[in-house]
């Protein structure tokens, strides 16, 4: 299933601390070899300052206990480094950590640093090593420290670029520490800043937006109220045309969020209309799934495909989470997916079809023949749909509450008595207006 993978196309769009988790899940699903996400680790451990980590890697991937002299030299360096940083910040750092010196603080940025300048010789230095110093925290792994840090400097900062890249380092110090509820406000708070924000060039916002929606896979997949959130996200104009224009690979998620959410069913046709517009720059067993199945009614082959979904959720960082039942270890997303796409083929059928041969339908279902009548008996009961099962004949019936001969008659002769009525008035009204006329 290396095939596929989208780390490749998702990682560059990512702060390289966010592709670990990834790379991580990789080495544990076997997708690639050992050596392969050893030296993928190596190389983005080698623009951080996670020297430590690199060096157990290196060992982990050479079978040895030396590590190279740069590696001991680089944790030298990075040692002294933080000293430096700490020391530069420590007077705005001793401020905060005094929680009766911070409540002097106002929401007026301005009059706040004059404060900072006039009480306790504080100033744009002071400040801006503040920054370094959670940076420097961040790359060398203390995500705590750093989100802590990040917080405090944007109270203060005035400078709207580099507050944006604080919120930017807050947000990935958060997924980090998986802290999803306040995950999930930085993404928000990111968002608005993103959209009112005046960017040099549109297309460094079309940037931040194609970040932005990478960056709240993390979010959305792990938060409870994600699933509604990134469908109200990507569909959006904007971010929709940024899914177009820079990152078909999401449409992926976008569509596993529809289908698996009930009640996002009003989405699904704007889906497959984008579906079908990107079906030559991308497409996976998922987006063909739904084009099997919406647009060419082909349901052998969306069977097909039904299989190769749940293979390609189970491989997915972002859709493959695992979950431990007693002894068993299922993907709960992958559950939930297979059982909607099972429905979207039963109705779409069903519309099809008056009379269905269950045998057929567990086949294109993918299931077994009892399971098969099972999930359908329990279908039409919690569904109340218009249908019965003819167990002797092995059928599902369709429309059997208005079966009855005598009731289509009445049906279609209500119909046929208003187009009549309407008819005849219309008769009446153009011979009237003739008579007029002649007079």
């Amino acid at each position: 299933m290396a095939q596929y993978d989208l780390t490749y196309k998702i990682a560059p769009y990512l702060e390289r601390h966010l592709v670990f988790p990834l790379l991580e899940f990789l080495q544990e699903r076997n997708l690639y070899s050992d050596d392969q996400i050893l030296k993928a680790k190596i190389e983005l451990l080698a623009k951080t300052n996670m020297v430590d980590y690199a060096m157990d890697i290196h060992k982990s991937l050479y079978h040895t206990e030396d590590v190279p002299e740069a590696m001991v030299e680089r944790r030298a360096e990075v040692v002294g480094k933080m000293k430096m940083l700490e020391e530069a910040a420590a007077p705005l750092i001793n401020f905060l950590q005094n929680p009766a010196l911070v409540q002097e603080l106002q929401s007026d940025k301005q009059s706040n640093l004059q404060k900072l300048n006039e009480r306790h010789q504080i100033g744009p230095n002071q400040i801006e090593a503040l920054y370094q110093f959670a940076k420097f925290q961040f790359e060398c792994g203390n995500y705590s420290g750093a989100a802590d840090y990040l917080y405090q400097y944007r109270t203060l900062c005035t400078n709207s670029d580099r507050s944006l890249s604080a919120l930017w380092g807050k947000l990935a110090a958060e997924i980090l520490m998986q802290n999803w509820d306040v995950a999930l406000e930085e993404l928000n708070r990111l968002k608005e800043v993103i959209d009112s924000k005046n960017f040099s060039s549109p297309l460094s916002q079309l940037q931040n937006r194609t970040w932005l929606m990478h960056w709240s896979l993390f979010v959305y997949f792990n938060h409870e109220n994600g699933r509604n959130a990134i469908i109200e996200l990507f569909f959006q104009e904007r971010y929709l045309n940024a899914i177009q224009t820079n990152a078909h690979h999401l449409l992926r998620y976008l569509a596993i969020a529809v289908i698996i959410n009930k009640r996002r069913r009003n989405s699904l046709k704007d889906l497959v209309k984008v579906i079908q517009q990107e079906q030559y720059t991308y497409k996976d067993p998922i987006t063909e799934f739904l084009e099997c199945l919406f647009v060419n009614y082909d349901f052998e082959k969306a069977q097909q495909k039904l299989f190769e979904c749940g293979e390609v959720i189970e491989n997915d960082f972002f859709l493959g989470k695992q979950a431990q039942e007693g002894s068993f270890v299922t993907v709960p997303l992958r559950d939930e997916f297979l059982e909607n796409a099972r429905l979207f083929i039963f109705e779409t059928y069903c519309r099809i079809h008056q009379c269905i041969d269950i045998r057929m339908l567990a086949e294109k279902l993918n299931m077994d023949y009892d399971d098969a009548e099972r999930w359908i008996v329990n279908l039409i009961r919690n569904a109340r749909l218009d249908a019965m099962i003819d167990s002797k004949m092995g059928t599902v019936i369709m429309g059997t509450q208005r079966s009855s001969v005598y009731e289509q008659i009445i049906e279609s002769t209500k119909q046929l008595s208003i187009r009549s009525y309407m008819l005849a008035n219309g008769v009446v009204a153009a011979a009237a207006a003739t008579q007029g006329y002649n007079l």
